[in-house]
């Protein structure tokens, strides 16, 4: 049986994102514990590590999860999976009371970012994470939102082709869609736009964002840089790898002199842009795949963050 101080918890999928997770909750030091790892294919490594490391684990998806005998003190679910089976165990496990946080596209529950509105959404029983790309630019493009009114935010994400595994490849077009989004419902942008570049390059290469905001109101440079440098800080407390490659750069345009915007015509005002790095922790994937790396440790930060809120809850109810 669980205790007080620990929150045991199941990971749907055991391809790369969901090994890595699980190998994150195992070598931390928080109140999750690893109580299942539940996968489709007999033969992935992620199963194999699992049984490896005492873990319990069921090859036959959602189903065999529900049919071990200590589902009952499962806390949390992580669905790694995809987002068309996502959808189907969600069906299958909404009315079990157990949380869930989705690492696929599907959105089914309101998207979170943890640096941004997860105080917001504590309670809520299916939690988004929405992209890597999400994950690592939309904290900034919060951050410049501090200072004014963001009218348009555009995000350039290039990852390594190798740390995007055919989970990610099939969903591309989810991503992009759920990564604009969220720039705009949780970054605080009037309008966003999301691209991703998968990088061929051999070796693979870091994950690199770009962030471009633009700001009607005239800018304040100091706050805006001020605000962003905290936003980092606070990221990296969870993904140590999370860095700005330069200072924020800012750009006036002016009436004589404006940005042109395809489909918007003329800009007058400020254009903020950030320049990131995600480096990964190398728990199982390689260092390039901070895509990945990202997701998942804000996955880790957001369950922990969850589980204390449930156990202050607790106490103040006794």
């Amino acid at each position: 049986m669980p205790t007080q101080s620990t929150w045991p918890v199941a990971i749907l999928g055991s391809g790369n994102i969901g090994t890595d997770l699980m190998i994150k909750i195992l070598v931390g030091d928080g109140p999750l514990t690893v109580a299942a790892m539940v996968g489709i294919d007999p033969d992935s490594d992620g199963l194999a590590y699992a049984a490896r490391m005492g873990v319990p684990t069921a090859d036959c998806g959602v189903d065999g999860l529900l049919a071990m005998p200590h589902f009952g003190d499962i806390r949390m679910v992580f669905d790694a999976t995809s987002a068309s089976a996502h959808s189907a165990n969600w069906s299958k496990l909404r009315d079990t009371g157990v949380r869930m946080i989705d690492l696929t596209s599907a959105a089914i529950g309101p998207c979170c970012v943890p640096t941004v509105n997860l105080d917001d959404h504590l309670d809520a029983p299916n939690l988004n994470m929405v992209a890597g790309a999400g994950q690592a630019t939309v904290p900034i493009v919060a951050a410049v939102a501090q200072s004014g009114i963001v009218s348009y935010a555009e995000i350039v994400s290039s990852v390594a082709a190798k740390s995007a595994g055919p989970g990610t490849r099939a969903n591309i077009d989810d991503v992009i869609e759920t990564t604009a989004a969220a720039l705009q419902a949780i970054g605080g942008a009037q309008r966003g736009k999301a691209v991703m570049i998968l990088n061929p390059a051999d070796p693979p290469v870091l994950m690199r964002n770009t962030v471009y905001c633009l700001l009607d109101d005239p800018a304040d440079p100091g706050r805006i840089e001020t605000d962003v440098l905290a936003m980092v800080d606070k990221v990296s407390t969870y993904m140590p790898g999370y860095r700005l490659k330069q200072r924020v750069q800012f750009e006036t345009f002016s009436a004589t002199d404006p940005l042109y915007i395809p489909e918007t015509g003329k800009f007058t005002g400020t254009r903020v842009t950030v320049l990131l790095e995600v480096a990964g922790a190398g728990d199982y994937l390689p260092a390039y795949a901070g895509n990945v790396d990202i997701m998942t440790s804000a996955a880790k930060a957001t369950a922990e963050r969850v589980a204390a809120h449930d156990a202050e809850t607790a106490r103040a109810t006794t």
